[in-house]
């Protein structure tokens, strides 16, 4: 098992998501809790290489449950890709006699805790904030409740103007590599198609689906589109589409519109039960898992099974999307 964990820090790295002030929140009253001393970092692994390392205490996370982003900040940080890099982030730690480490974020920030965690005697614990929702080991990310409801919110609301013109819009909602928010808002925004990742669709197949709707005397469509698509983000899809469909169309690209807010109550519990499960496994000894939540229960996965497998999409829901179509 090792020494006693005595002294946690916590960090957000990568992209923001609503909900990790949540946790920043429970990681540190959990800590305090149990009898530690709690520690924040600044600016993400960048804030590790600086020394901007800062004491928490109760306090410093009052009234922060209900904001969105992170108290913390969050960068991009190459330093840190280095062995310098990590050296320093190291260094700084033992300058604070910090013997272990939570780090909320997605799959890069995993994989630099990792590392570091591999490279030198530091135990360290993940906790899933990503809207993408795409990490194995839980079921939801934080932050992904959140996105998704903006993101249906938002369709809400071009549905009326599209419906008012008779229109065909394409939305085009995050995910670079993971299509989760896209198939999740076209199911509950009742879109007529969703374009994804994980499955390729043609431009023909589309026509003929809209061509169908068409038939079956639809005013207006909508289609959810990930921006990692493969037909290259929905102002090219939309633009094939006009070529051979004969309808007023627009897109509708909402960009980071979808990270910012104020967490969902899904968002603030999942977060809070996090942060405990991740605090309470640093003290038990464990080292290199990421918290997550599987069937309403918390689950420790190893980082690096986290990190390589991808959690399948459901294809279920991708022929429930056609369905409800109809």
């Amino acid at each position: 098992m090792g020494k006693k964990i005595e002294r946690i820090a916590v960090l957000t790295s990568g992209g923001d998501a609503p909900g990790m002030n949540a946790c920043i929140r429970s990681v540190v009253r959990t800590g305090i809790y149990h009898g530690a001393q709690m520690f924040g970092v600044m600016q993400g692994y960048q804030g590790l290489i600086n020394d901007e390392i800062i004491p928490l205490n109760s306090k410093s996370v009052s009234n922060i449950v209900q904001r969105g982003g992170t108290i913390l900040k969050t960068a991009r940080c190459l330093e840190f890709k280095t062995p310098e890099g990590r050296k320093k982030a190291y260094d700084n730690l033992v300058k604070h006699e910090i013997d272990g480490l939570v780090v909320i974020g997605g799959d890069g920030s995993f994989t630099g805790a990792e590392i570091l965690s591999r490279e030198y005697d530091i135990k360290v614990i993940g906790v899933p904030g990503t809207i993408d929702n795409d990490l194995f080991g839980t079921d939801f990310t934080i932050g992904f409740d959140t996105a998704n409801n903006t993101v249906i919110e938002a369709i809400d609301k071009i549905r009326d103007t599209a419906a008012s013109h008779d229109r065909l819009f394409f939305v085009e909602v995050m995910g670079r590599d993971a299509g989760y928010i896209a198939l999740w808002s076209a199911i509950g925004g009742g879109a007529e198609a969703v374009l994804i990742p994980e499955k390729e669709t043609s431009v023909d197949d589309l026509v003929d689906k809209l061509m169908v709707d068409l038939g079956n005397l639809k005013t207006s469509s909508i289609v959810v589109v990930a921006e990692g698509e493969h037909g290259g983000g929905a102002m090219a899809i939309a633009e094939k589409v006009k070529e051979r469909f004969n309808y007023d169309t627009k897109v509708s690209i909402l960009g980071h519109f979808q990270r910012g807010g104020s967490p969902t109550s899904f968002d603030r519990v999942l977060a809070s039960r996090l942060g405990q499960a991740a605090v309470e496994a640093l003290l038990k000894g464990h080292n290199r898992k990421m918290a997550g939540m599987i069937s309403n229960h918390v689950a420790l996965t190893s980082i690096d099974l986290a990190i390589k497998n991808k959690t399948e999409m459901d294809e279920t829901l991708i022929e429930l999307v056609n369905i409800l179509a109809i």
